[in-house]
């Protein structure tokens, strides 16, 4: 998953991105409570880490602002070393989905993500077809058929485009989409990102349709919804 942690103890935040990266996951710092809300307003992550106790504003203001702006689809695990009943009784009824007390314990942690990142990834081990009618993924064989009918992909296409799926209704930043598929430490800019979601479009017809709208948001990212959910297909399509 792509994670945020949002902690000023720049020792601990390294420390727990070490932890964080050898288990699989992708891992961003930011060390303020303004700074984080300026990061959340221009890109998407998985899960959020959050300290209550920050340097300019308070955790549970942030937390607000992440329930009143971004909904309750991003999981939060409250990070902190208030652990009274009272304490955790008030960051849940914030809206935290966790809550983990300092010092940190790295097994425990990872282990609170891995309970919530299966909400997100909707991570279904056994199941090795997917199907968001009329398209039909085979994970083993990496194809993607469209009412009964192949579509040839190139392999980024396959993974862009069952990203987009597996995360139907979510808002995707440019950033998101380019490290899951092509990796953090690539160089690869936004234009090639765009020309993809171009072919995708047309190659898989995406639209009202086939029941599917794939939509950009300009300056942040993509978001592929049912065609049924309302509104109209953007005016600001690559």
């Amino acid at each position: 998953m792509r994670i945020a942690i949002i902690e000023d103890d720049n020792d601990l935040a390294q420390l727990v991105e070490i932890w964080l990266n050898e288990a699989g996951h992708d891992c961003h710092l930011i060390d303020s409570g303004n700074a984080a809300i300026r990061q959340l307003q221009r890109d998407s992550f998985d899960l959020i880490l959050l300290d209550w106790m920050l340097p300019d504003i308070n955790g549970d203001e942030v937390l607000k602002w992440i329930r009143s702006n971004l909904g309750w689809s991003i999981p939060v695990i409250f990070v902190t070393a208030r652990n009274t009943e009272e304490d955790i009784a008030f960051a849940l009824n914030q809206g935290a989905d966790d809550y983990i007390t300092k010092p940190i314990r790295p097994k425990e942690l990872i282990a609170r993500i891995q309970v919530l990142g299966r909400r997100v990834t909707g991570a279904e081990p056994v199941q090795r077809v997917l199907e968001f009618a009329p398209y039909r993924f085979d994970l083993d064989r990496r194809e993607l058929a469209v009412e009964g009918e192949d579509v040839s992909l190139t392999q980024k296409e396959f993974e862009l485009s069952l990203l987009f799926f597996k995360n139907s209704g979510r808002l995707l930043s440019r950033a998101h989409l380019l490290e899951n598929v092509w990796g953090r430490s690539s160089d690869i800019n936004t234009r090639t990102l765009d020309t993809h979601v171009s072919r995708l479009r047309k190659k898989l017809n995406l639209n009202s349709e086939k029941g599917w709208r794939l939509t950009s948001i300009y300056h942040y990212g993509y978001r592929l919804e049912p065609a049924g959910d309302g509104g109209e297909e953007s005016a600001n399509q690559n």
